[in-house]
Parts: C-alpha cells; structure tokens; sequence
C-alpha cells in the first residue's frame, strides 16, 4: 500500500531564527523521526536542507507550476514589507525577489498556512519601537486582523493562517500542528479566538507553574532570583498567558518562571511592546493592572487580601529568598527554631 507523504516547505524571514533553534530541541523521538513517522516529507528547510541556490530555486518554481504540492507551508519571520511596500528589505536569496512575494504566491498554492513563531504570526519583536521594516505577521498585524495575506485568506484547506505563536515556540506545538494537518484534521474548531492552536492554548501558563503555592498565598519575590510568586512585583503575566509552558517543559524541565525569570506572554500579539519593563507589574493604587483572565478582578482583589491574612509564616520568608529555608513541615518562630505550628 502506498503511502501518503505530506510536503512541507520552511522559509524563514525577519527575525532570530530562534523558532528552527527550539524546533531542533524536540526530543523522544527527535524532529526528524518524528516528521517521518508522521509521513511528512520535509522539502527544504534554510538550515536544515543541503539544497542550495539554483535547486531551491528550481523546488519553488516546481510548487508555483503545479509539478510538486506544496500541502503544509510554515514561515518563520515577520514579513517585512519596505522600503515603501516594496518588500526589498527582504530578498530571497540569489533569486533577487522579495520574500513578501515569495510567501504571497507560495500560500496561494499551499494546502495550510502556518506562521511559526509570534513574529510570523503578528509581527512579533521586529515591529516594536517605529518598525523601520514595516514588518507584519502572515495575517496578523499586532491585534489586528490583516497582514500580509489579509483578512479574507483561506488556504486550499479552507483554513486562515495557522498562529503557532511564541518567543520562541515549543517544538512540540510545531509538530504537533504539523501532524494534525498533514493527518488531515484541520478543524476551526480547533483554533481559538487567535488562530492560534488550542492544543496548547487552552492552558495558561500559570497552570503547572512551580510557584503556584506562593501564587495561592500571595507570598511574593521581590527581586529576580526570590522563590515566591512573580506577578505581584515583577511583571509576571502567566495567569493571562496562554501557553502549557509548565505542564510540558522545555527539553523535559525548562520554562520561563522555572528558570526564575517572570512570564512576559509571548504568544500574545504585541507582547514586545508592554510599555514598561518586563520585570515591572504596573499598578494602580497598589493593585496590579493585569489581573486573572479567568476570574472577576473584584473577586479576585478580595481573595488576595484573604490570602495574605493566611500566609504561613514559612512563605513568607521562603519567597524573599534566593534558595529555602524553611521546608513545609516548619515554620520559623523566634529564636530561629522549628514549631510545628
């Protein structure tokens, strides 16, 4: 029996190439096995592939031509659109034309559209500050719907642009997208409010986080390297996040608030411009302005007063620290003691 493969093309455009860095962290098994188990047929890949100059050239022309399908496209990158509309920021290499053009007439061939990364998906970092680029995402401008391709593009899957959003993106939202659509179970049903892959954006960051116990107290860090929660002082945004960052780690043990650094929400559109520090929560009258996206902030201010009336003593000096002191089953009481209090 013969068996299907699905063709897959990766062209990257503005941005760290970060994307493909954590795409080659995916493990047990690895990227390769995994595509080809999953009958996906990787056609070229800029850092991945040994073609080169005139055969990629020739791949491309093939797929606009019709001699080679073209079933799953992801782009990595914003799209940079200057000087004046022109695209000629961005030329793909040794062909002389602009890779906005490239990826326009690509995606009117492709059965899926994927944007890998926040930057492909809505801009990402290389819009920030005056975006000297014009950069975009693939259909996304920031939170506006748009883009380079517009707000009307389908594939021929009959799907908008695929928003597999982060900076960077977990290797197992790539592949795990990957496969649903080369499985054929492309589905809008599958997909949030962003386009965005509900495999993993149905969870907030904050669910798993190792803080979590700090979080429930309002027992919080005041400076980076202090065990306690992150979003009372220091810009964490992982109760607003959505990612499943905790539940499935990086390389089986890594993520943001593990590694003791705050959430800052990147796979949200226009998380590179918070208008503040990522290590700073903007508050107003003491409260912070970001609150919990699942709960009403008025019942969520009350609870955290509550909350910190009941702290144990033991969180409250774990969290102003770098490393623990007190363990679970103790508390510090004068004279440096344990009590079982």
């Amino acid at each position: 029996m013969k068996v299907l493969m699905a063709n897959l093309l990766w062209l990257q455009s503005g941005g760290c190439g970060g994307c493909s860095m954590s795409l080659l962290g995916a493990e047990a098994p690895d990227l390769i096995t995994t595509l080809e188990s999953a009958g996906i047929n990787l056609l070229w890949h800029p850092s991945l592939s040994e073609q080169t100059g005139a055969e990629v050239r020739q791949l491309l022309d093939d797929i606009l031509e019709g001699r080679t399908e073209l079933d799953l496209l992801c782009i990595e990158g914003s799209m940079m659109r200057g000087p004046m509309g022109t695209g000629r920021f961005h030329l793909l290499g040794g062909t002389g034309i602009p890779m906005i053009h490239w990826v326009e007439q690509l995606a009117a061939k492709a059965r899926y559209t994927l944007a890998i990364g926040s930057c492909a998906a809505f801009g990402g970092i290389s819009t920030a500050g005056d975006n000297p680029t014009d950069a975009t995402g693939l259909q996304f401008e920031g939170e506006l719907r748009g883009g380079l391709l517009g707000s009307d593009y389908r594939s021929g899957g009959d799907l908008p642009v695929v928003n597999v959003s982060g900076c960077p993106v977990h290797p197992n939202w790539v592949t795990e997208s990957l496969i649903e659509l080369a499985l054929g179970e492309g589905d809008p049903e599958r997909l949030d409010a962003l386009v965005r892959p509900r495999l993993y954006a149905d969870q907030l960051v904050h669910h798993g986080c190792t803080r979590n116990e700090y979080y429930e107290y309002k027992a919080s860090a005041e400076a980076l390297g202090h065990q306690g929660c992150m979003m009372e002082h220091l810009g964490c945004l992982g109760t607003q996040a959505h990612g499943d960052c905790n539940t499935r780690p990086w390389n089986g043990e890594g993520s943001c608030t593990r590694g003791g650094y705050p959430c800052i929400n990147c796979t949200a559109p226009e998380f590179e411009e918070p208008r503040h520090r990522f290590t700073e929560t903007p508050k107003i009258a003491g409260i912070p302005v970001g609150l919990p996206t699942d709960m009403p902030k008025a019942w969520f201010v009350a609870l955290a007063s509550l909350s910190k009336a009941a702290t144990p003593e033991r969180l409250k000096e774990n969290a102003r620290s770098e490393q623990l002191i007190y363990p679970p089953s103790a508390k510090k009481t004068s004279g440096n003691k344990a009590s079982s209090k």
